[in-house]
């Protein structure tokens, strides 16, 4: 009897580990496309945990084990949420990168889905074969979507080349737009102007921790650089702007920044400069208005790009153009999950992301709660966009200190640091803080053919 049992025990196990094998086996005809990442996704239960309304099992209505269901379906979405790349995969939508970047790490590193998922749902374990059908898919998607040239070694980096120049800028307008740029009338009191936060002489930012409007006041957000804006999918940490042009409007009726009551009141002291105002009206021949203001300094900030670092040099296929430490920082930048947000040209810029991934950023910060601090929820009022920010860039990182919305990190190694700690949840080694920071210093781009440079001194 005993001997019976045993048997028929083993003839059991046996049995649920081929149908295990088969059930986590991949389909030959999965291939490296839309349709075939979106079968694996699908059938790996992505959608269980990283959705809004997530597809909770039967078992999430037990006692116990489907609080701990629920909230590991809650994290999964605080950290990710896929549905929109879902719907695009299904419907031949654009598909962001940023989402690439991440769905291509897990598959890498095979992280996604945990153990304890995926011993119940079968089927779901990102297999060896499965990682290789996605890795195949993001490398060609970038070589698509980028349509950059990079040769077959390259071709497939999360990280871009800015192109050397921008196409579809209006010289004349561009022009116009320079001079007001630089022109303090769009400041109540002419004391102010958009190079006062955001010079062109130091790297597009003015190195403080807050920048300093008319009458001394003092805002309540680090300045991000003005180069390589154009690259953002939106505008200011908080995405309130979707254009540059619409960042342009921001500031001159900010009461803190620039303090005019109204563009009316700008227009009425540009008028009163009878070449500037004959010099605009052959350009925009309906006059001074907020638009024609505001296109024109979007024209000349679609020229502030600063293609040709050393790294763009070396994704170009110029070997000797970084050395070999700073190429060992770059293999750390990717193996910390860095360049799963801060991807494409302008190294971010992309996607809004969550301060404090990883761990609490603001309870360890030890210092009250600002509105800014709020991020993209100042906008919407969903709770799932508190504390997400607009990824900054990384073009010319070195240049641009202090770093954070809140411009609480003084050099690049501490910023480096924390981001190891509550964005990637690790604890960097000096050594490795040291090589992703000499990483960094290899994406100083040029400006109008010069490496660019910064007038301030680093403290």
């Amino acid at each position: 009897m005993k001997k019976r049992l045993l048997i028929s025990a083993l003839v059991l196990i046996v049995m649920l580990f081929v149908i295990y094998r088969i059930s986590v086996k991949t389909p030959a005809d999965i291939q490296s496309d839309r349709v075939g990442v979106a079968t694996l996704f699908i059938k790996g239960n992505c959608l269980s945990c990283h959705s809004a309304n997530p597809e909770l099992p039967f078992y999430a209505g037990v006692p116990l084990v489907g609080d701990m269901v629920k909230a590991d379906a809650q994290e999964g979405y605080r950290m990710f949420d896929m549905e929109p790349m879902m719907e695009a995969l299904e419907n031949n939508g654009r598909i962001s990168p940023v989402d690439v970047a991440k769905v291509e790490k897990v598959a890498i590193d095979g992280t996604m889905p945990p153990m304890k998922f995926y011993m119940v749902h079968w089927g779901s374990q990102m297999t060896e074969d499965k990682a290789e059908v996605v890795v195949d898919w993001a490398r060609n998607f970038r070589t698509e979507y980028y349509a950059d040239g990079l040769d077959e070694d390259m071709a497939g980096e999360p990280v871009r080349p800015i192109p050397l120049a921008y196409s579809n800028v209006d010289a004349r307008k561009a022009e116009l737009g320079r001079i007001l740029y630089h022109d303090v009338r769009l400041s109540s009191d002419n004391t102010v102007s958009c190079a006062t936060c955001h010079g062109l002489n130091t790297a597009g930012v003015d190195n403080k921790q807050f920048s300093e409007g008319v009458q001394g006041q003092v805002g309540g957000v680090n300045a991000p650089t003005v180069y390589n804006a154009v690259y953002n999918f939106v505008q200011f940490w908080d995405g309130r702007a979707g254009t540059l042009a619409e960042q342009a409007a921001g500031p001159p009726l900010n009461p803190i920044e620039m303090a005019s009551k109204s563009f009316d009141e700008i227009i009425a002291k540009l008028q009163a400069d009878k070449e500037l105002t004959r010099a605009f009206a052959e350009v925009y021949p309906q006059g001074w208005s907020e638009a024609t203001i505001t296109d024109a300094i979007e024209q000349f900030e679609m020229t502030l790009i600063t293609p040709n670092s050393r790294f763009d040099k070396y994704l170009r296929g110029d070997d000797d153009a970084i050395t070999d430490i700073e190429e060992e920082g770059y293999e750390l930048f990717k193996k910390y999950n860095c360049a799963t947000c801060h991807v494409g040209v302008n190294l971010g810029g992309e996607s809004y992301e969550l301060m404090g991934l990883r761990k609490h950023y603001f309870a360890d910060r030890g210092t009250e709660l600002t509105v800014e601090d709020n991020g993209r929820f100042k906008e919407t009022q969903i709770e799932r966009d508190r504390h997400r920010f607009k990824v900054p860039g990384l073009r010319n990182v070195a240049l641009t200190w202090p770093y954070y919305h809140d411009g609480t990190q003084a050099t690049l190694k501490e910023a480096v640091c924390k981001m190891g700690t509550y964005q990637s949840g690790v604890a960097l080694t000096d050594e490795e803080e040291d090589k992703i920071v000499m990483f960094l210093n290899t994406l100083t781009g040029e400006y109008q053919g010069q490496t660019l440079t910064n007038d301030n001194v680093q403290p």
